[in-house]
């Protein structure tokens, strides 16, 4: 079994591989454990996309899926997380899919031996986030090298962003950002921030992040302006360059951080982006119940990947 806590926990080699799983999966694939295998979803925050695409990523695998609410469980007794964890551990659970709003929370879990895949740790990593981006963005072009992708918004609070920036560099991708100066992560240098034109005109992935309200003291106080200031307007969206894509990891903020008549625009992949995530997280889980690093019928793939 095999922990995914960051995207630092992959090779690009095993990115790619996922990608290619995670396609054939979406062409129709199967797959299903050769014996009954126990999975549960321990998600400490609030979650559509991700704790729904996970159920039915482990319900089309033939797992079963463990219920585990927080609000009903002994966690309300103070319960920690750890012991949680091995408690559901100690029942025969192979993996446990967390959301906690405590940043790497995953480092109190060293000592499980169940398969932890991080759906989400504060403001830290989202890695089953980026995995579906990449394999949105590899549909689209094919190759990472020398794209230029900008990513737009609440940058400091964005655990998107962080995934998405540590591996997109590493496969190639010019990364550039664009955010309010409050919302600045000052761990990436000053000319990594562009001006809101200079994104529209030249990236190739326009990559809009969530305002998230939650995380901020002042609340949506101060956001009157940021749609003209930030957001894909009707207008910035004629400007972009002809072949180039909106992505948004939603929810989305309709009418700020996006106009609501481009959400499906022929730009737009954040549906898309949606449905990748259901076979990106097939593959997820395939990978963390198995010793099967991508198996041999993906190395030819891998192979013209690193050749290119």
């Amino acid at each position: 079994m095999r922990h995914l806590r960051t995207m630092s926990d992959l090779a690009n080699e095993e990115i790619m591989a996922l990608i290619v799983e995670a396609i054939e999966f979406q062409q129709g694939k199967q797959w299903t454990p050769e014996k009954q295998t126990f999975v549960a979803n321990l998600f400490y925050e609030s979650s559509t996309r991700t704790k729904c695409s996970f159920e039915v990523a482990e319900r089309r695998l033939g797992l079963q899926v463990l219920p585990f609410e927080v609000s009903t469980s002994s966690v309300n007794k103070g319960e920690s997380l750890y012991d949680t964890a091995k408690t559901l551990e100690s029942l025969g659970v192979s993996a446990l899919v967390v959301r906690h709003p405590e940043e790497e929370y995953f480092n109190q879990l060293h000592t499980i031996d169940a398969a932890i895949i991080n759906g989400g740790d504060g403001c830290g990593n989202h890695p089953t986030q980026s995995l579906l981006d990449l394999m949105t963005i590899y549909q689209e072009f094919e190759h990472f090298e020398d794209l230029k992708i900008t990513i737009i918004g609440d940058i400091r609070h964005s655990r998107v962003a962080r995934s998405n920036a540590q591996v997109l560099e590493r496969l190639g991708v010019k990364v550039r950002f664009v955010a309010p100066d409050e919302w600045k992560d000052n761990s990436y240098p000053k000319e990594a921030y562009i001006t809101m034109d200079d994104a529209i005109q030249t990236s190739d992935v326009v990559m809009l992040l969530r305002i998230q309200h939650e995380r901020h003291h002042s609340g949506k106080a101060g956001l009157d302006d940021y749609h003209e200031q930030y957001g894909m307007t009707i207008q910035r969206e004629k400007e972009m360059k002809p072949n180039s894509i909106i992505m948004h990891p939603a929810p989305i903020n309709r009418g700020v951080e996006i106009a609501s008549e481009l959400v499906e625009c022929e730009r737009s992949r954040i549906f898309k982006q949606m449905e990748n995530g259901l076979y990106m997280r097939m593959a997820v889980l395939k990978r963390a119940l198995t010793n099967n690093e991508g198996g041999k019928e993906h190395d030819n793939i891998i192979k013209e990947w690193e050749m290119a």
